[in-house]
């Protein structure tokens, strides 16, 4: 966090290092992992008192048991965040349908104020704690890390809602799954995160309370397409459906990479400047037919702001999910959206609900807490590609680093 120095200038507030020996200068932003010195993270909030700091074995030594983690006040902050996200998910599909019964169906177009507002919010912040001149430096830097994420980000979204032009709500659903395949397999190779037994059974007990809900969509034939669909046309939409999950994943695991180790505005600042100029280039080649003839009114005006301003909450509170908890988590979590949808759907659209959605919905939330069963007192903040204490994390909300420097208290 910039703190104003004896001149008046901004200067990054260091954590200092959690070590078994005397702590070494911070070392500077660019120095390499590998280096000689150790990375020492930028906070984001100013630290307690130096004698509050602890290691992590400490912390997760002042709770014991199978459910430590089921005692703390983490382990309900992410379960309920996770039920937000997937509330947040699910309004923004009922206003997409919305905006589809009006007559305006621009999914690239709609998804470019979100960006701009979260564009507005937090590259504007960070420009205010950087300056122009350090933001231009982060540009030139890490630029390219971004240009990714936001490149992932966007495809993702595009991919998915086009998969729904071409095949039915039921393939798109089950091919979904592949995003938390993804996040898996590329955490545990890239990201070095190693999975309990009680995590896997966790987010298998969560993929069969979905496969609860597609069935009774089945039984009752909610997922059935009105006009029907050519065999090319479904193997189209699955392969849109296929890749845009695949993209889902990539972007979920690099978004929590990023922001356990940089500031959160910082990385939701660039996700949103470079997803802003992707997502507004695809817009104007694929949504200009469309865009010309969308219904333009008051109720369209209405639900455009609904989806940006949702669109934009579930943008901002992602990453202290990441920091929180992991990618996996938070792609499981998401799995209740069709239970929320179809509440959603009794009001706005006077659906019914079938008796399996509530036993679905047991199951799903029951999964999550095997999940954790198990898990220390820090859960998944932890994160092993910072180090033993979390010594190269940013120091921010929800972040392991922030508690070790912190003490038990906090935990």
């Amino acid at each position: 966090m910039a703190t104003q120095d004896g001149k008046g200038s901004a200067a990054e507030h260091y954590a200092p290092a959690v070590a078994t020996r005397p702590a070494s200068p911070p070392s500077q932003e660019g120095k390499s992992a590998h280096g000689a010195s150790k990375i020492v993270a930028i906070n984001e909030q100013a630290n307690g008192p130096e004698d509050a700091v602890t290691t992590v074995d400490e912390l997760e030594a002042s709770k014991k048991g199978r459910f430590a983690y089921f005692k703390t006040k983490d382990f309900y902050i992410v379960l309920v965040l996770g039920q937000v996200l997937a509330l947040c998910i699910t309004s923004t599909n009922t206003f997409s349908s919305l905006l589809v019964a009006q007559g305006t169906s621009i999914p690239a177009f709609q998804t470019f104020f979100n960006y701009v507002l979260l564009n507005i919010v937090y590259t504007s912040f960070t420009f205010h704690r950087y300056g122009f001149a350090r933001w231009c430096r982060l540009v030139l830097r890490d630029g390219w890390k971004y240009i990714i994420l936001a490149f992932l980000d966007v495809q993702g979204n595009y991919f998915t809602v086009l998969a729904y032009r071409y095949t039915t709500i039921l393939s798109a659903q089950l091919i979904n799954f592949f995003a938390i395949v993804t996040v898996v397999i590329v955490s545990f190779c890239f990201l070095r995160v190693r999975y309990h037994i009680t995590q896997v059974i966790g987010i298998l007990i969560c993929i069969g309370g979905v496969g609860i809900l597609i069935a009774s969509d089945h039984i009752t034939g909610a997922t059935s397409s009105e006009n029907p669909i050519s065999k090319g046309d479904q193997v189209k939409g699955d392969l849109f459906a296929l890749l845009g999950a695949f993209c889902y994943g990539l972007s979920n695991v690099a978004e929590e990479f990023l922001v356990s180790k940089r500031p959160l505005y910082e990385v939701v600042g660039q996700l949103a400047f470079w997803a802003m100029i992707w997502n507004g280039a695809q817009a104007g080649i694929f949504d200009r037919a469309s865009f010309r003839t969308a219904t333009w009114n008051g109720p369209v005006g209405g639900y455009l702001v609904g989806y940006t301003l949702i669109l934009s909450l579930f943008y901002s509170l992602a990453p202290v999910m990441f920091r929180l908890s992991s990618a996996a988590f938070f792609n499981v979590s998401l799995l209740t959206s069709n239970f929320w949808g179809v509440c959603i759907g009794v009001e706005v659209f006077h659906l019914q609900i079938h008796w399996m959605y509530p036993v679905a919905f047991v199951c799903i939330v029951g999964g999550l807490l095997v999940y954790y069963v198990g898990k220390k007192v820090l859960g998944e903040a932890t994160k092993p590609w910072l180090g033993r204490n979390q010594e190269g994390g940013v120091m921010g909300v929800g972040t392991a680093r922030r508690k070790v420097v912190r003490g038990a208290n906090v935990v």
